[in-house]
């Protein structure tokens, strides 16, 4: 019997290939060892830097450092699981998580799994992490302003759509709740807003949470919680987490949003306990030498894309100042990106100015680009007014006197700084603001005291809501306001004037 050995071979190279094919062929490694979110794992030969991996407990984790003998990870999720000499899978991708309007409303971590107990998501899509940041081509100049609804801000630190505006002071002045106050005030705007908290304590986050839905603001937000509790890994991830999220509205829908990042101080910090774990070699103030690159490309990717191709991403970070030293490392670096600042300054807050805005060092570079023509028309000298007044505040207060024009300079002063107060979840419309300002700048309230002027401002809008709402309608339309207007509108302040004192003897 003869045997054809051709025939043979090609059968055996057939059956080769059928067992190959049915093999999954991985890269496997070994946990050497563990601890602290962070692992260093031996085997994995082809592992990419920013590649996935998968731990035998279901825990993924992602490369960080490519070393000559090992591979240093970090662990997403309960590190604790993760045990020496457990095997690692590599898994050729990188980090995604579930985006889609399901998450509105709803409190996910840094890999978008559900927090809040309101049960699982069922989101179609998937969203890279990391993603490259627009080009200069695909963006346009921002020039549609996102009212914050505080007349400080709106009035002299304007903010557009697209725009990066960094919120800076020290612990407990008010920074998270500016960001609050914006996000309450897209309410029926049609944005939908991301506030991912980094670092904060549990309570805090339930606290914003709680908050935004008693606003009802919740409908158009997601709220990206990496607590103080969770680990380094996770609040490293969640800023960008955030992102993808926000990015997925802004270029699948055309919708424009809203990322608050509260805070990157926080940020940083675990980023440099990350770096330093896997003993990356420290700089300055101990951050790794790449901390200005990890913030520079998280905030390149807001911006106001062309029309064609979405909508915009405006970005609000927030950073934490230690007894307002703004020249610190982490602050610089942050207020070199952005394209702005809004800085809070303590001793404002507890002299009871609320929001304690800083005029004198807060800018947005944006400027009137991103304002209505009604607030370019009533606002111009606010900021400059504000600053001479801070100057000849501190000269009374040397107990020298002044002439009557100095006096009265102060005495109008006074009374702006009273107007431009303003509760806390109480933003007002374009409308409001430009009467309030308004009022003050003319000259409407001198004959008011200087402690009832809140009370004044509040009750001539809701008098005007009732008697002159066309005043509001025609400011909010965007047309211009031109002096008959402004004649018309200071005559019905000053009926009201005679109307306030009759009723209230004030």
């Amino acid at each position: 019997m003869k045997f054809d050995v051709n025939e043979i071979s090609s059968l055996i190279k057939q059956e080769i290939q059928k067992y190959k094919s049915s093999i999954d062929i991985a890269n496997v490694g070994k946990v050497l060892e563990v601890g602290d979110g962070i692992a260093r794992i031996y085997g994995l030969d082809t592992a990419m830097a920013g590649e996935m991996l998968e731990f035998e407990n279901g825990v993924i984790g992602e490369v960080f450092n490519l070393e000559e003998e090992s591979v240093g990870a970090i662990i997403y999720g309960d590190y604790l699981k993760v045990k020496e000499t457990s095997t690692v899978r590599s898994t050729g991708k990188v980090l995604t998580v579930p985006v889609g309007f399901e998450l509105l409303g709803r409190v996910v971590n840094a890999l978008c799994e559900p927090i809040d107990g309101k049960g699982a998501l069922d989101c179609k899509e998937r969203r890279l992490v990391e993603s490259s940041a627009p080009g200069i081509a695909d963006r346009q100049p921002v020039d549609q302003p996102l009212y914050t609804g505080l007349k400080s801000v709106d009035s002299m630190i304007p903010v557009g759509k697209g725009q990066r505006e960094l919120i800076i002071g020290d612990r407990k002045t008010g920074k998270t709740a500016i960001a609050l106050d914006t996000i309450i005030n897209q309410k029926g705007k049609d944005v939908i807003c991301v506030y991912v908290a980094i670092g904060q304590k549990e309570s805090t986050v339930a606290e914003v949470v709680h908050t935004l839905e008693g606003f009802g603001a919740m409908e158009h937000t997601v709220v990206v919680s990496a607590s103080a509790a969770d680990s380094a890994a996770m609040q490293f991830a969640a800023p960008y987490a955030a992102t993808a999220v926000a990015e997925y509205f802004m270029n699948e829908h055309n919708k424009d949003t809203l990322c608050v990042y509260d805070d990157l101080s926080k940020h940083a910090i675990a980023y440099r306990e990350l770096s330093l774990l896997l003993r990356r070699p420290p700089g300055r103030e101990a951050f790794p030498g790449d901390i200005f690159y990890l913030h520079s490309r998280l905030l390149e990717r807001s911006t106001n894309l062309r029309n064609d191709l979405g909508g915009s991403l405006t970005a609000l970070p927030i950073v934490e100042t230690l007894e307002g030293q703004v020249s610190a490392y982490i602050p610089t670096n942050i207020i070199s990106i952005t394209d702005g600042q809004i800085y809070l300054q303590r001793d404002l807050f507890l002299s009871g100015v609320r929001p304690a805005v800083d005029v004198g060092i807060s800018v947005s570079r944006v400027g009137g680009d991103a304002q209505p023509i009604a607030m370019k028309k009533v606002a111009p000298k606010l900021r400059l007014d504000l600053a001479m007044f801070r100057e000849m505040q501190a000269f009374a207060q040397m107990g020298t006197e002044l002439d009557p024009a100095a006096q009265a300079q102060l005495d109008r002063g006074r009374r702006m700084v009273e107007i431009l107060k303003q509760k806390q979840f109480s933003p007002l419309g374009v409308g409001e603001q430009v009467v309030s300002i308004l009022a003050g700048s003319a000259g409407l309230v001198d004959e008011i005291d200087v402690a009832n002027v809140s009370h004044f401002i509040t009750e001539m809008i809701d008098w005007l809501h009732l008697e002159a709402a066309e005043y509001f309608e025609h400011i909010e339309s965007g047309k211009d306001i031109n002096d008959e207007f402004i004649e018309e509108l200071t005559e019905a302040v000053r009926a009201y004037m005679t109307i306030y004192k009759f009723s209230f003897g004030r």
